[in-house]
């Protein structure tokens, strides 16, 4: 029996979907089943139901591909996040400015294990700033002992070289074992060394996260007797193999959404457009361009923490299938309170006692759902409901829009059915077939990409030189995340000259991807 198909799953916080695509991208089943508390049942009620379908045989699917918003909910819950020490090798010259500082007081008491900063560092050329001190780091270490569950390094322009964060890694080894996880910040920020310590802080912190994810979708797939090969889908549409993805589990952050608007673009065929994805606590509204999400231009602030490394540029707002309505005098609030998974108990129209935007949905009749006549006294507030969510979905296609013409919008997500046909800004609303697993399906069809942010120094070669390293550097890491080594290329290439250096120098962005290479060397 031929090992041909994908399964593509996405847990989201009110549900678990889950498709299977063939090799050549066609959609065979989909499921979707609520999210429960344990996660773990969840992922193996969506994988039994697609499973059961006719025509699928779990021996042939070969590989797994899997969205989350675990590493998210992790930072904004405040749960789940590991201890970690955090080494910043900067003295002097960074003493003014504490590690973790503009942390939410409640996230760095979760977090923090210990913060030291010791003498070190790299200037923009490659210069050493100060001698790598290894005798304090040791000393450091030392003291964080049997508290720190991972360790966070981060050195003053890491990206230009990694030297003294590698240095710093082998002592880690030394005081507290090989066992200790080690987050290095040039492998997972760039430029910014606020923004890329915080970054690899917080990934530091998201390791043991990952693991409990990898621990359940692996036993879910032993209940079903499946073994595919398993990847993660990450912040910029593309996907990560397993290792890779347990190493670097802050780059989840922000895969659902590019999930869906990837899954939006596969669904469509359009490059161009606005994309809306309602689950059921908040709706997210991105662009789609060329095919792929457009990523934001700044840092993206995550749980109150200043990042820099990009992400799907979104507006979201606390609007999805659950959201509360709620009478307050004589305004009607909508969210930003949520029933998520246990929208099919609390709801009015499945026999509930809560109303829902659901339930303002299918009373202005925009689906048709559970009973309809549950309504009984509430009919106006949840007309009122639907007009306030309509105002919220207009205010925030206006400010993620970068021209005045309306464009077209792709209404996708279990909870769409809120969108309404008419939307000021907004040309015509699109509501493709299985929209409602967009997501699951973005993750099945994505490749697999690596990416490099760096400063160069023009030597001998120049320009040319130094655009090639960094685009070989790109194909190696999506090679490592799992790409096929045949198949990649280059698919971004942003140059910006750096004024007012004494020696010339070029910061490069290079991306790579390519498609998934199978455990046996092919091509699925």
């Amino acid at each position: 029996m031929a090992v041909d198909l994908r399964l593509g799953i996405d847990v989201g916080g009110t549900n678990t979907d889950a498709v299977v695509l063939d090799r050549d991208d066609r959609l065979l089943a989909k499921a979707k089943v609520p999210t429960t508390p344990d996660v773990t049942s969840g992922i193996a009620a969506a994988i039994e139901a697609v499973v059961a379908a006719p025509g699928i045989h779990g021996s042939r699917i070969s590989h797994l591909m899997l969205g989350t918003t675990h590493a998210t909910n992790a930072i904004l819950q405040r749960t789940g996040l590991r201890r970690v020490a955090v080494l910043r090798i900067g003295g002097p010259a960074t003493y003014a400015v504490r590690p973790l500082f503009g942390w939410p007081e409640d996230l760095r008491a979760a977090v923090s294990a210990g913060e030291r900063i010791v003498e070190g560092g790299i200037e923009f050329d490659g210069r050493e700033l100060s001698p790598f001190d290894a005798e304090e780091t040791g000393r450091f270490l030392d003291s964080v002992a049997g508290r720190a569950e991972g360790v966070a390094v981060v050195s003053v322009f890491a990206p230009v070289s990694a030297e003294h964060e590698l240095a710093a890694e082998a002592v880690v080894r030394k005081h507290l074992g090989e066992g200790i996880d080690v987050t290095l910040s040039y492998r997972v920020g760039s430029v910014g060394l606020l923004e890329r310590e915080n970054a690899a802080v917080l990934n530091a912190a998201l390791v043991g996260v990952a693991r409990d994810v990898a621990t359940a979708v692996g036993a879910a797939l032993r209940t079903h007797g499946l073994t595919p090969t398993t990847f993660f889908a990450q912040n910029d549409g593309t996907l990560m193999g397993l290792d890779y993805a347990l190493a670097h589990p802050i780059l989840t952050i922000g895969s659902g959404p590019a999930n869906s608007i990837r899954g939006a673009a596969y669904l469509t065929g359009a490059r161009d457009a606005l994309v809306v994805d309602v689950g059921g606590t908040s709706a997210d509204i991105g662009v789609l361009s060329h095919g792929f999400p457009r990523e934001s231009a700044a840092g993206v602030e995550v749980g109150g923490v200043k990042t820099n490394f990009r992400m799907p540029d979104l507006v979201t707002i606390a609007l999805g299938g659950g959201s509360l309505v709620v009478e307050a005098g004589s305004e009607v609030r909508v969210g930003p309170e949520s029933v998520g998974y246990r929208l099919l108990e609390e709801a009015l129209v499945f026999g509930g006692s809560t109303a829902t935007m659901t339930d303002a949905a299918v009373a202005g009749g925009r689906a048709s759902l559970g009973d309809a006549a549950a309504f009984t006294g509430r009919t106006d507030v949840l007309a009122r409901g639907l007009q306030r969510a309509d105002t919220m979905l207009a205010d925030a296609v206006d400010r993620v829009k970068v021209s005045r013409g309306a464009v077209p919008l792709i209404a996708v997500g279990g909870g769409s059915i809120l969108v309404p046909d008419q939307l000021a800004g907004v040309s015509e609303v699109i509501r493709p077939d299985h929209h409602d697993v967009a997501n699951a399906i973005g993750a099945a069809i994505a490749s697999v990409s690596g990416e490099v942010d760096r400063i160069f120094h023009l030597g001998p070669g120049g320009r040319t030189a130094a655009i090639e390293e960094a685009s070989a550097d790109a194909v190696n890491q999506a090679v490592t995340a799992g790409a096929d080594p045949a198949a990649v290329e280059i698919v971004e290439l942003e140059e910006i000259p750096l004024a007012y250096l004494t020696s010339p120098a070029v910061r490069i962005r290079a991306k790579a991807a390519g498609p998934l290479q199978a455990a046996d060397g092919s091509v699925p």
